[in-house]
């Protein structure tokens, strides 16, 4: 939810110093959406309760669910793609086609956003969620990450048209510069990874 996280789980978490809970029998989504701000520093909610999937599901119920795919892509040299698109770092990643596979959405959209041949897909990763806002109405946007590879280290060419201004190779050494400045989900796809 913007620069926020919600956080669903029995206990609280204990690697989260600044947290803000929410009673389960009071969350009410699109309010708690509202009240986060774009471009800010973001808050984690967390709402404790016995059956997280469960609890998540009836959220999804009152959402549209949009299905999307997207790559962490490394390349020859070991380094990984990244994207910078309205002013943030992001991978690629966009909107499952109708009949398309999540598998075969993501690497056509790392493909067509970074003007490169995906050479290798890997395992899904992890897949994350999040917020927004289309036509005035909350939707839930549900992203399988996978791992992908190119061989040696392909020029890159930004897709302009998607407001990628930027694409480049990165070493893990400058993933900080990325954490900084990106979204909670796709800190949560680096971690899962890396750490």
């Amino acid at each position: 939810m913007n620069q926020s996280a919600l956080v669903l789980a029995e206990y609280p978490p204990k690697n989260i110093s600044d947290i803000q809970s929410i009673d389960h029998q009071y969350l009410d989504i699109e309010k708690l959406f509202k009240q986060c701000r774009p471009n800010k520093s973001g808050t984690t909610y967390f709402v404790q309760t016995d059956d997280p999937h469960a609890y998540f599901s009836l959220i999804r119920k009152k959402l549209k669910v949009i299905k999307a795919a997207g790559g962490l892509v490394k390349n020859g040299e070991g380094n990984y793609l990244f994207i910078y698109r309205l002013g943030k770092w992001d991978l690629p990643k966009g909107k499952v086609d109708p009949g398309e596979s999540m598998k075969k959405a993501a690497v056509r959209e790392v493909e067509e956003e970074c003007g490169i041949q995906v050479d290798y897909l890997g395992q899904k990763l992890v897949t994350s969620y999040h917020t927004y806002q289309l036509k005035g109405e909350l939707v839930l946007k549900k992203t399988n990450w996978y791992e992908m590879g190119v061989n040696k280290v392909p020029k890159l060419k930004p897709q302009f048209e998607e407001d990628i201004t930027e694409a480049v190779w990165l070493p893990k050494t400058k993933f900080e510069k990325v954490r900084k400045n990106t979204y909670p989900s796709i800190v949560e796809v680096l971690d899962t990874v890396f750490f």
